[in-house]
Parts: C-alpha cells; structure tokens; sequence
C-alpha cells in the first residue's frame, strides 16, 4: 500500500512571536543556529518516506518559498516525489484568504482529489518534534479508522491551548473539546492528522466550516470514526516567544528529548547565501564559550555562555553574551552585555551598551501577553548605538537606526517602534 500524501500548513501568521514574524512566516524563523522551524516537518516527510507534498502558504510566504525551493534539500525532488507550494489565490473570483485550516484544504482540493494516496496528512510547518509518521500510518490502518489524530499528554494549566480528547480503551476518541478553559482531558492534538482520502473529501465538500479542530472533527466524531495515537516524544509548539526561547534552550539538555543531528534534521543550506559557505567558528585567545551552539562563521573575542548563535556572529573582545538566541550577522560590540534575549538577523549592539537586564516582573506594557517572563526581542537589521541601557520585557522593531535613539535608558517593558517612539 502507498504511503500518504501530505498536506503541510504553513500560512499561519503567528502574532504570538511579535516582531520575529512581522517580516517572515512563522516557519521561516530561524531555530537552533542553522535551521527553519519547518525544517523539522520537512525531515519529518522525507525520513517517513512520503514523496507527494503540497505546502499551503499565505502571510508573507517569500523567504518559505526562497527556503523550500525545489525540496532538494529534502530529497523531495525527481520524477517519483514533489513538493508543491501552494500560495493563497488572492485577487480571483469567488477565492479569499484562507479562514481556516479546513478552509485551507478545501481551496486546494484538486490536490487531494489527484493524490495516488488513500490516505492525505494534515500537517503543520511551526512544531519542533521529531516523528515517524508510517507508525501513525500502521496505527491508522490497524484500527480502520477515518481520522487518526496524533496526541500528547500535556500539563493541565495548558490545556485551554489546544484540542483535547477524551478516549476509550481503544484509543477511539468519544469525546472532544476545543480550547475548553475547563477541559476534562489534558491529551491534546498535535495537530497532526491521518484521514482517509474520499473521506476527507467527502467532510469537506458536503460542509463549508472552515476549522479541522473547531468543525470537521466535531462532524467526523458522530460517526465513532476518529482515533487518537499516542506520541510520547519531544514535542514544541514555538508560536510564542517564551515557547520559541524555552525550545532553543532545550537544546543544551541533554534529557529534553531534542536533538537535531540524531533526527536527521535537514534545511537548505543555500538559500539566501549557503550557510556553510563561510569560514570555520573562530574563538580568539579573549574568548571563551561555554554551553552554548556556534555556528560556521561565528567570530568569539568576547565571552558566550548558554547561547544559541546563527552563523556568521560576531561577539567582540569585553563583550557578554548570555541566555540568548542571536540570529544571522548580528555583531555584539566591545564591551556590550546581552542577557535574556532573542536578536533578530543582523542587529548590531553598540560598544558598552546593556541589553535584556532590569525587573523581570515589569511586563510588555504594548504586549503583556508575549512578554512577561524577562526575555527581550530587537528586531532584524536594528542598530542599537553604544552606551545605552535597555532593559527586560523590551521589544525594539526592525530597521531602526542608530540615531533614530536618543537618551540612555529604554526601560522594562517598554517598545520601541522607530523614531525613539516608546509604548
């Protein structure tokens, strides 16, 4: 029997990650020094085997579809297997944005139809986990289901995030809640779904709603058609920046459950300039690293501990970098301090200037919900200038000159969003 087909949503706009989408897709942000966030889903299809993939964009889709390319990358390219990116058809009649996940399917249903599959993936393109979806497949096949649906247990006080499921002895679901305040059931859905082929047709042309979690597996649930499997692997979903930060940091424990190199985790190392087309990591006799991932073309004259750096980094003699993630080209001038943070590609950090230290208990006063823990974000190609404080829970926006600052202290909690203009 063939494998599936698979459908990776990845049109998603993802504000919860603020400024780190505000140019980019959510899949398209970088993770873990050299990779993509969907770079795992990716891995995911092509170490499963499943050949036939469409990939649904929408919200600033340019640097996925730069990054995806032909799916080389993945071995998804030749004559017997295809990555197809589908972007939204804005601007005919009678098509819209997508309003939803099932919407998303429903507007790209020849694929579907024209699949050689009698089974179709619903895939996302913003988890970090590594999963072999054949043994999904077997489970789906063994139980004679129409939906399986991949689940983790999760804490309580997390449950209003997602789907959850109430089961039988036999994995079938019989009860489903979606983002309940009060759910009775802490396994959620991964959003990961296995469904029969004319099935899935079958739901999507007879109905009009728009959601699988909120509509079509409500429908489907009637007729005692709808599985869950059970994962018990790493799981993240990164659509917040404490979610994003928290599953960087995992990768320096070695007991979370992630690791990249053993999944056999590929990207495209050429898009937008090879990442590996630069000279080897470079630590001077100033620098000093500790627990901490560095890649090609990182310069280290000053100190790093606990930091995950993208290639072409440079952190200059005096400085220190710590509990952060700093992205492509960013240069961390002498003397500089850098706590807690996530920089965006190529920020650079003036000489003596602080960033990320202050009261951790003074929230986001623009994005409370995003920022509350003592994180801090600047934005891609943002020139912060020497000698200026800026504290926890700050957000700083993309692009914004040096002399666009003025004073020296940007306090916790406040965003700076160009021209000096704090909320």
């Amino acid at each position: 029997m063939r494998n599936p087909a698979a459908i990776l949503l990845a049109g998603g706009v993802g504000s919860r990650l603020n400024i780190l989408v505000r140019q980019r897709a959510k899949p398209a942000v970088p993770f873990g020094g050299i990779y993509r966030i969907i770079d795992f889903t990716l891995s995911n299809i092509a170490n499963s085997g499943i050949t036939d993939v469409a990939v649904l964009t929408q919200y600033k889709p340019l640097s996925l579809m730069d990054h995806i390319g032909n799916g080389e990358s993945w071995d998804l390219s030749g004559r017997t297997r295809r990555v197809k990116i589908f972007p939204p058809k804005t601007g005919e009649k009678d098509w819209d944005w997508y309003h939803g996940t099932a919407d998303a399917v429903r507007q790209n249903i020849s694929f579907v139809t024209s699949a050689k599959s009698d089974e179709i993936m619903i895939l996302s393109g913003d988890h970090v986990y590594h999963m072999d979806y054949r043994l999904m497949v077997d489970f789906h096949r063994a139980k004679k289901a129409r939906v399986t649906i991949a689940t983790i247990t999760v804490p309580w006080e997390e449950t209003h995030q997602f789907g959850t499921a109430v089961t039988n002895n036999e994995n079938r679901i019989v009860e489903w809640e979606e983002k309940s305040p009060r759910a009775r059931s802490n396994l959620a859905s991964m959003g990961i779904y296995v469904f029969d082929r004319d099935y899935l047709v079958a739901l999507l042309t007879e109905s009009k709603e728009a959601d699988f979690g909120h509509h079509i597996i409500p429908m489907a649930l009637g007729e005692g058609v709808v599985y869950a499997y059970p994962f018990n692997g790493y799981w993240r979903d990164v659509g917040t920046v404490q979610a994003y930060w928290d599953a960087n940091m995992d990768l320096f424990d070695p007991a979370s459950g992630i690791h990249p190199g053993s999944w056999r985790t590929m990207t495209n190392i050429n898009a937008a300039g090879p990442a590996f087309d630069r000279p080897p990591v470079c630590v001077s006799s100033t620098g000093h690293v500790q627990r901490s991932i560095v890649s090609p073309g990182c310069t280290i004259r000053g100190t790093v501990v606990n930091c995950v750096l993208s290639p072409g980094v440079t952190i200059e003699q005096g400085a220190r970098v710590s509990d952060s993630i700093i992205m492509h080209d960013c240069r961390i001038e002498k003397g500089a301090q850098v706590e807690r943070s996530i920089l965006d590609k190529e920020v650079a950090v003036g000489a003596g200037t602080t960033v990320g230290r202050g009261d951790p208990k003074t929230v986001n006063a623009a994005h409370p919900e995003h920022l509350y823990s003592g994180l801090t974000v600047i934005g891609k190609r943002t020139d912060i200038p020497p000698g200026i404080t800026v504290g926890t829970n700050c957000i700083i926006y993309p692009l914004i000159p040096a002399e666009d600052f003025s004073g020296t202290n940007i306090g916790d909690g406040e965003t700076v969003t160009g021209g000096y203009e704090t909320t």
